[in-house]
């Protein structure tokens, strides 16, 4: 029995609520210490917002400095007309149209990071209103993006058109890393196929708290040109080689021997 109808041409997209069997695969559930909490843990800062309206979306931080900047009245309009706590269909087809992806995440002492994600148009998967998904792919080893959501699940993920209708659409939720195999056991509508045999290890699945727009104002428009991509290749050389020149440079963690 499959937990999600199989992809059909007037099914593309399954919908409906995410079984709990997958928000428990969860490689982070096994941590044997606790993660150490910021000393500045939003418990301990006073929100201004937060007692008229306990789901208002948004940071006691945030919610402080509009209240500092005489902002409050521009942003609840934004929060009650552009911030949803799910995706509606218009954000899933532009999610299904996308070919690259921001993500940023962070450890648990909040030290943080963005790479960027790209594929074919879809490389996220939508799996319904309140999940999608993204491969990963054999890369440099480092796993800067899966070790910080292995200790604190929040990302932030930013899609953008620079192409046709200039515009941006932020995903923001938890993130669990789950592997290949297991995915498909819940998903087997995930796709097989990939551009010369680049198979994912893993996904990353995303619980969405929050979508939103990204205004165009500053986005520039591009053109996408052809060009031969060599995917999971170790050549230097293809991979961009000594770029910025950092290989002969000192580091404070290499050993100096005598």
């Amino acid at each position: 029995m499959t937990l999600w109808p199989a992809v059909t041409p007037d099914h593309i997209n399954p919908v409906g609520v995410a079984p709990d069997a997958m928000l428990d695969l969860e490689l982070s559930d096994n941590r044997t210490t606790p993660v150490p909490t910021s000393a500045l843990e939003e418990s301990q800062v006073s929100d201004p917002f937060r007692q008229e309206s306990p789901t208002l979306p948004g940071s006691a931080g945030e919610h402080l400095l509009q209240r500092a900047y005489g902002s409050e009245k521009r942003a609840r309009r934004f929060y009650d007309d552009q911030v949803l706590d799910r995706l509606n269909a218009e954000m899933k087809e532009f999610i299904g149209r996308m070919e690259l992806a921001f993500v940023a995440t962070s450890d648990a002492r909040g030290e943080c990071d963005s790479s960027l994600r790209a594929g074919p148009p879809g490389f996220i998967e939508v799996l319904d209103d309140q999940h999608v998904c993204y491969p990963e792919y054999r890369g440099n080893g480092v796993m800067a993006s899966l070790g910080n959501i292995s200790e604190n699940p929040h990302v932030g993920i930013l899609l953008v058109d620079f192409v046709t209708d200039l515009i941006g659409l932020h995903v923001n939720g938890k993130a669990r890393i789950v592997e290949d195999a297991d995915l498909r056991a819940i998903y087997p509508a995930l796709p097989s196929e990939f551009d010369r045999g680049r198979t994912p290890e893993r996904w990353v699945v995303v619980q969405v708290e929050e979508a939103y727009i990204h205004c165009r104002k500053h986005i520039p428009r591009m053109m996408p040109v052809l060009r031969e991509r060599t995917w999971g290749t170790d050549d230097v050389k293809r991979k961009g080689g000594d770029y910025f020149g950092a290989k002969g440079m000192p580091r404070p963690w290499h050993v100096v021997t005598a």
